[in-house]
């Protein structure tokens, strides 16, 4: 597959600014550091440097999650690059600023109980290790170009900082257990539901006869569902920190704009049927605008939800200094979540692409249909596990939405071709010509989905035999190369691998920091 727009970070261009990526990264470091001096001047150097490493961390976060949001689409050429870091940097921080709320838990997900720290300094010194790990993790993770979860980045390095600092008893395990369900639930989730809403695009529009007329009937419910599910995905999860909305409301009020949008294009569609021409790349065309907006909503959401990965430990640390108290939840004053917001658009525009490539082309090929499959996986997986409570992770579950296109394209390829080469056998039993097969399958591939049926059908009761079947050996050999081109199963371990090794990496570094701390400031 090639991409040639999002294969910048190859590029000798690419080499040669590197080291202005980093004077980059450090001027904003810096100057988080000299506004912190000057915002929180009664309190000690220490908020300072909490300070720079929450800047380190929001800059991470964006380099390597926002990619989940943006990935697929930029994969698909709906958007470029450089549209993509416009869209996906205006929105996380207009959802940071706009919709993060200004208050936040200071223990992500409640991972360990702050009763448990000893003293107010110690847990001070836990959260700047937290910070400093889960973004030195991060890095690492974007430098080998794996999208990990920048929430479990963070929960490993807290349970290891707080283990350090107060002992195992400090961790709450039964979190910890569903911390690790969500390795599993989320990816399975997106990967089924992405696989299940292509099947569904292929069968009623991919297969039929007349692929445009399919379309006109299909692609309007399709926008309306996205509609649907992105409105509902933005109450429950995006703006949730503005105003709190009951599940079913949330799911009226998306469908009413589905029920909108669905009539809107309906007409639109009715209107330009002479523009679209009865071909793919017209089917592709029609998904590129929703793309952009589901880039948007997406990266608005996720800034309004990560970046309080980013700031709430520094919130904590923030209130901790002022109050001399150990709090569950602290307040964020804005110019933190102004830091946390900038970071996130920083992160993203200098270190973003690497990641960017390894979701949008890497793992799979991806055309804007499919990029919608994976958009709408995303969606609709939050709000199931919103009102199941299901723990999930938004990188997994994107992920594994791209697994889950990448795998089931594989199935039908195999099974395509195995059926072809059965219908080949079939007319070789038979004694047919070459010309009396190719003209069947040329008739077979231009067949609508239940054509095919009726014509396999049909071939199958000419013949007291049947069709003939290939050898379990050769449907192996045809699984294997269709494999190799559709899914790259190096990228997909080594995602994996970093996924699996997230929480105890960042936990170990967070301990060591810790402990590095406390020594250092130990009188």
């Amino acid at each position: 597959m090639n991409v040639p727009e999002i294969k910048d970070s190859a590029s000798p261009y690419a080499a040669a600014v590197k080291p202005l990526k980093l004077g980059l990264s450090l001027l904003f470091m810096a100057a988080v550091a000299v506004f912190t001096g000057v915002q929180a001047s009664g309190l000690s150097m220490t908020m300072v440097i909490a300070a720079v490493f929450g800047a380190y961390m929001a800059m991470n976060i964006g380099a390597n999650d926002v990619a989940n949001n943006v990935g697929p689409a930029v994969g698909a050429r709906a958007i470029t690059l450089a549209q993509a870091i416009v869209i996906a940097g205006v929105f996380e921080a207009l959802g940071a600023l706009i919709a993060g709320g200004d208050v936040v838990g200071t223990i992500k997900s409640g991972i360990i109980d702050p009763a448990h720290v000893g003293s107010t300094t110690t847990f001070v010194w836990l959260m700047m290790a937290a910070l400093l790990a889960g973004a030195l993790w991060l890095n690492l993770a974007t430098w080998a170009g794996a999208p990990v979860s920048t929430t479990h980045s963070i929960v490993g390095a807290v349970l290891g900082a707080g283990v350090a600092a107060s002992g195992w008893d400090v961790a709450n395990w039964s979190k910890m257990s569903q911390i690790v369900a969500s390795w599993v639930v989320s990816p399975l989730f997106g990967g089924i539901i992405a696989a299940a809403i292509l099947y569904a695009i292929k069968r009623y529009i991919v297969y039929q006869a007349d692929l445009m007329a399919a379309a006109r009937r299909v692609v309007p419910i399709l926008l309306g569902l996205m509609a649907w599910a992105f409105v509902s995905y933005l109450l429950l999860k995006g703006l949730k920190h503005l105003f709190s909305v009951p599940f079913m409301a949330a799911v009226f009020v998306g469908a009413g704009a589905g029920t909108v949008t669905y009539v809107v294009m309906l007409r639109r569609y009715a209107q330009r049927e002479h523009l679209l021409g009865n071909d793919r790349e017209s089917l592709n065309r029609l998904f590129t605008v929703p793309l952009m907006f589901a880039a948007a909503l997406l990266s608005f959401a996720h800034g309004s939800n990560d970046v309080a990965n980013a700031i709430g430990p520094l919130a904590a640390i923030h209130d901790t200094l002022s109050t001399a108290h150990i709090g569950t939840s602290a307040r964020v004053p804005f110019w933190i979540m102004l830091m946390g917001a900038l970071g996130l658009s920083i992160g993203l525009a200098l270190y973003g692409p690497r990641v960017i490539r390894t979701v949008g082309s890497e793992i799979t090929e991806i055309d804007p249909l499919r990029a919608y499959c994976i958009a709408m996986s995303a969606a609709i997986t939050v709000i199931i596990a919103s009102q199941l409570g299901l723990p999930i992770s938004t990188t997994h579950v994107a992920i594994g939405a791209v697994f889950g296109v990448g795998f089931l394209r594989e199935y039908l390829k195999a099974n395509y071709a195995r059926i072809l080469l059965e219908i080949r056998e079939h007319h070789h039993a038979q004694d047919a010509g070459h010309d009396e097969v190719e003209a069947f399958i040329e008739r077979f591939e231009a067949a609508s989905i239940e054509d095919k049926g009726r014509m396999l059908k049909e071939l199958k009761q000419r013949t007291k035999t049947g069709v003939s079947a290939i050898s379990n050996q050769e449907r192996k050999q045809l699984r294997k190369v269709h494999q190799k081109n559709l899914v790259k199963r190096s990228v997909v371990l080594r995602i994996v691998a970093a996924w699996i090794i997230t929480v105890p990496a960042s936990a170990l570094m967070a301990a060591v920091i810790f402990f590095t701390i406390r020594g250092a400031l130990l009188p």
